[in-house]
């Protein structure tokens, strides 16, 4: 189970969420909305993972940097591009031993993904 679990800020949250399980793999974990119907917990897995996307509120930043392990890095890759997710780092072979590669989500969030597990 994770133990450090990412708040990602997204401007449209519902485009966000659905990009996110699209084209990465995620899956809704859990989706909660307040009493104004805006969403206002939010927890997608990947594997054991978690991250909390959420609303970008007014004078917070809104750019994350997100390492991801998964399992076949050329496979996720190809579903990425696919779904549309902008590649600025091509699928490659690093000196420490992962194969990875990196994403932007359409609100500017980076993504890395790669097979080098944190031991």
């Amino acid at each position: 189970m994770s133990t450090i679990s990412p708040i990602v800020p997204y401007r449209d949250l519902p485009a966000a969420i659905d990009f996110l399980c699209d084209a990465f793999g995620f899956d809704r974990h859990e989706v909660h909305e307040g009493e104004d119907g805006e969403l206002e917990h939010v927890e997608l897995r990947l594997g054991d993972d978690v991250i909390m996307p959420a609303p970008v509120r007014q004078g917070e930043p809104g750019r994350a940097l997100i390492y991801c392990v998964v399992d076949d890095a050329d496979a996720h890759h190809d579903r990425a591009k696919a779904a549309g997710a902008k590649i600025v780092g091509e699928l490659r072979d690093t000196d420490y031993g992962s194969r990875d590669y990196s994403t932007e989500d359409p609100e500017g969030n980076r993504w890395f993904f790669g097979t080098y597990r944190l031991d």
